[in-house]
């Protein structure tokens, strides 16, 4: 038996069947600064200059002794919406076939090489199907249900979440 939205579309997308309207949701492209309330922007390359923070190539490897900057607010505007965000990979989970889940940041490094951008910078995506990256440089497109969700990881404080039905490189 069908138990899930996702189980019946899928089903209806197989038999070849029109999908019903609810289900043809148009998908909403954010940017980073769209999860801040307020929309007052992103933390932009100039910003974590100005905050001393290291380039990627500039880091040499695993740095230590960064914190996160301090949680900000999150916005519940797109919570159950279909959202479409660019973003780089930081992976979490992954078996043979590919990641299943991981951190979606705004710039490469983030997490690994610098600071962590605040709580409201981060996604985290989860897949039912395994995403094979090309590596931690290649910039992503991730479309799925989006909201809020705090979540934590060893890497970082994470203020949203996203199940992917979609990744793809990013252009």
């Amino acid at each position: 038996m069908l138990t899930t939205r996702r189980e019946l579309l899928a089903a209806l997308a197989a038999l070849g069947l029109p999908l019903p309207l609810a289900a043809r949701e148009e998908v909403i492209s954010l940017e980073w600064s769209d999860l801040i309330p307020g929309g007052d922007g992103g933390m932009s390359l100039s910003a974590l200059r100005q905050l001393g923070v290291v380039e990627h190539d500039q880091a040499g490897g695993l740095s230590t002794g960064f914190d996160q900057e301090e949680a900000a607010a999150v916005t519940t505007d797109y919570n159950g919406k279909i959202v479409r965000l660019p973003g780089f990979v930081v992976p979490l989970d992954f078996d043979a076939t590919g990641i299943t889940a991981f951190i979606l940041a705004p710039f490469v490094g983030a997490c690994i090489h610098v600071p962590p951008p605040p709580a409201n910078q981060l996604v985290f995506v989860t897949t039912e199907r395994p995403y094979e990256s090309k590596g931690l440089y290649e910039p992503v497109n991730v479309t799925g249900m989006f909201g809020t969700a705090a979540t934590g990881t060893q890497l970082a404080q994470i203020g949203y979440a996203l199940s992917a039905d979609r990744i793809e490189p990013y252009g």
